[in-house]
């Protein structure tokens, strides 16, 4: 199984045993709001918590070396649902690196095929 879709799988279950030997220990996350730069102690502390939830997962790209997301998020706190797409950097098969974008969308949206 990809390392991508072994992500999905692990963040949307919160399995935090999972998601620890999927990160790297130095991996750094660029989220597309706040100019902050998560690391692997803060990715672990969010995940699990329903925050977000995510639905429509597509990995547009993947190798050994790099990975390419696009998926729509949903937050708790009620805020507008976001197209992101997330380019992903791996070293010794784990996640060093996340630069995130995001889009806006409307509350009438339709995720293509359903």
């Amino acid at each position: 199984m990809s390392i991508l879709k072994q992500y999905e799988t692990a963040f949307d279950s919160g399995d935090k045993a999972a998601l620890d030997a999927l990160i790297h220990d130095d991996c750094k996350f660029y989220p597309h709001v706040g100019g902050a730069v998560m690391t692997k102690p803060d990715i672990m502390a969010f995940a699990g918590t329903g925050a977000v939830r995510t639905e429509a997962h597509r990995i547009l790209f993947e190798n050994d070396e790099v990975g390419v997301h696009h998926s729509i998020a949903h937050f708790a706190n009620g805020s507008t649902s976001e197209a992101v797409l997330a380019f992903y950097e791996f070293q010794d098969g784990k996640i060093i690196r996340v630069e995130t974008g995001a889009t806006p969308l409307s509350d009438d949206y339709k995720v293509i095929g359903q």
